[in-house]
């Protein structure tokens, strides 16, 4: 056994060794700082063991204090990703290693069944039934969204919920820091550094300030690491800063750096490239992927958009058809099959299933049916996954043996997430093909792979806070609270992004959400009263409101849902044009299926299982 796993509790280490055997170099370089509760930034390949590396230890605290019989119902670890797939996959895999070590804990109070450890995941897709029973009795272990974050520190009950906590996990960090979204994150974060830093037992005892919370960010790719550890620690943990100086971070830093042994190439067809994709190019391409399908176990095929997802899921199942001799005997055979399995499932509704062999995952797809392609994969009943970066960031479908890049990924970091997804192991090389469709993406990925085998990185900024972004969360802060001026001042200034705002644009954003903006019927959008007197801020009547509708900064495409009758099934979402320019009897395809609308309603489009007839494919504006 490393020596390492000595910190650990013994139960937690011998589930580690007897599962896993020997931690990786970022598992053994993170644990002392983390067990110790210090900062800390693990920056590592993909497949490195980093979110085991940063739950192993939060679940050592756990484990010490359920045997001692002191572990209360509270949140005690909030897990915060960039995805809503990423983080229901997080809790799935969680519980292997609960109920691992709790099983190695016979005697401790409660660990005769059950474990006593609860997770529980809120994001977009969490039902209105498990929200509420989330709030009614808290797991130890949040994993949430950075948007579900906010939504829940805008209420009273979600704050008191979130005060117990003591670590806060962000997992790939890189994918939100560059953006407005990492802005709205750093806010949040603080809110709840806040939150969390509130009184310990009743109002009339005095006020007694809990430690610090414990901040760990993950990332396979990120470069300045320390701008990156800056963001994650925020200004309240930077020392030494001045204007013509960025500050030490306190934080440790875990570096393994992102350079991995790869496998990767470019794949050319025998049709030249021309500016845009031929047909010939297209059918070459399709044919190409079905002999490297075919060729590997399980393979990933990452598109940059929806529609090509959709589009290549159904070439390639066909290529793959023709390729095995698939016949429509063939597959009733297989279905009758299956159906004898399982008497009390009906033969229709096996079909499907039986049928295919390629599958499709993307975010206009419903939460049931991303999950049962995952699980189909896994379970290496689908041969290729056709997606979007639904799964470019780290959500476990098993062992994949080579991923097909459809097109370029515009930064050296996109190519080794997605290709990183093979050989998801530390002990395998990655395999990664692409395949440009014109002669500007033959250029791209040349420059791509070029980069990689150099070991080059695209360099991160973090930009300047929004003030778009800064009025929403002074909304969000005051719905249900009072503030003082400089107390809230103060809280938005320890956000990295909003360092440097000054006093002028932190007070015309605070009168832009307490005037609102003048209209033809009035001022609108007047939100918060500010009394200048005293320098209390209050939130107006409707703010709480404004405030959780209007949250975030991931634009709203008012996309149709689309249900399946009679069973009431969410299947997914279409673009809104596209719903509105289609007819009952229109078949379209959704992932991989086909289905016939019968109704289109406001919001809703109504279909039934069109039984395989050709499809057209949707359209969803707003993406690659």
């Amino acid at each position: 056994m490393h020596p390492v796993l000595d910190l650990f509790h013994p139960a937690v280490a011998a589930w580690f060794h007897e599962t896993l055997g020997e931690p990786t170099p970022p598992q053994v370089r993170a644990w002392p700082a983390l067990l110790n509760g210090h900062d800390a930034l693990v920056a590592a390949p993909t497949g490195s063991g980093k979110t085991l590396a940063a739950f192993l230890a939060a679940l050592d605290v756990l484990t010490r204090e359920a045997e001692r019989g002191v572990l209360p119902d509270e949140v005690r670890v909030v897990y915060v990703s960039p995805l809503k797939a990423l983080s229901n996959d997080i809790q799935k895999n969680l519980l292997l290693p609960l109920q691992g070590i709790f099983e190695r804990l016979p005697g401790a109070p409660g660990t005769s069944g059950a474990c006593p450890l609860r997770v529980a995941v809120r994001t977009g897709d969490t039902s209105a039934k498990e929200r509420a029973a989330t709030i009614k009795r808290p797991p130890h272990i949040l994993v949430t969204t950075p948007e579900s974050l906010y939504v829940l520190l805008t209420s009273a009950s979600g704050r008191k919920m979130l005060s117990t906590a003591r670590t806060v996990i962000v997992d790939e960090i890189h994918a939100v820091a560059p953006f407005r979204r990492g802005a709205h994150l750093a806010l949040s974060i603080e809110r709840l550094e806040h939150a969390c830093a509130g009184e310990d037992g009743p109002s009339s005892q005095p006020s007694v300030r809990r430690p610090r919370l414990q901040r760990v960010g993950l990332s396979a790719t990120q470069k300045p690491v320390e701008e990156v550890a800056r963001f994650l620690v925020g200004t309240a943990g930077v020392e030494g800063r001045s204007d013509s100086e960025r500050g030490a971070p306190r934080c440790v830093i875990v570096d393994e750096g992102h350079k991995r042994a790869l496998d990767l190439a470019v794949q050319i067809p025998k049709s030249p490239l021309e500016a845009i994709m031929s047909t010939e190019v297209w059918n070459e391409v399709i044919e190409s992927i079905a002999d490297l399908v075919l060729a590997h176990k399980t393979t990933l095929v990452f598109v940059n958009s929806r529609r090509l997802a959709e589009r290549i899921a159904a070439r390639l199942e066909s290529a793959l058809a023709d390729r095995l001799g698939t016949s429509a005997a063939s597959t009733m055979a297989m279905t009758l099959a299956m159906a004898q399995a399982m008497p009390s499932t009906s033969t229709q509704s096996l079909a499907p299933a039986a049928a295919k062999l390629v599958g499709a995952h993307h975010g206009s797809m419903s939460k049931d049916k991303r999950f049962e392609a995952e699980r189909r994969l896994k379970n290496g009943e689908l041969r290729a996954l056709v997606a979007t970066a639904s799964l470019e960031l780290g959500i476990d479908v098993g062992s994949i043996d080579l991923v097909c890049q459809i097109g370029a990924t515009k930064t050296i970091a996109g190519l080794l997430q997605r290709v990183g997804r093979a050989g998801h192991h530390k002990s395998l090389v990655p395999k990664g093909r692409i395949f440009p469709f014109s002669r500007d993406e033959l250029l791209e990925a040349a420059v791509l792979v070029s980069a990689v085998k150099a070991g080059a990185l695209d360099a991160l900024h973090i930009p300047s806070g929004g003030l778009d972004v800064l009025a929403q969360q002074l909304v969000a802060c005051v719905g249900d609270a009072d503030w003082q001026l400089d107390e809230l001042r103060a809280l938005v200034r320890r956000a990295w992004p909003y360092k440097d705002v000054s006093d002028k644009d932190f007070d015309d954003a605070l009168q832009l959400v307490a005037h609102g903006v003048p209209t033809a019927r009035g001022r609108r959008g007047a939100h918060v009263f500010f009394d200048a007197t005293t320098g209390t801020i209050k939130g107006r009547k409707g703010a709480r409101l404004a405030a959780l509708t209007s949250g975030g900064v991931i634009p709203d495409q008012g996309d149709y849902s689309v249900v399946q009758s009679p069973t009431g099934a969410v299947i997914g979402t279409l673009g809104e044009d596209f719903a509105i320019d289609s007819m009952p009897g229109d078949v379209f395809q959704l992932g991989t299926a086909s289905w016939r609308i019968l109704q289109v309603e406001r919001g809703v489009v109504r279909v039934e299982d069109a039984q395989g007839q050709p499809p057209s494919l949707p359209i969803w504006h707003g993406e690659a």
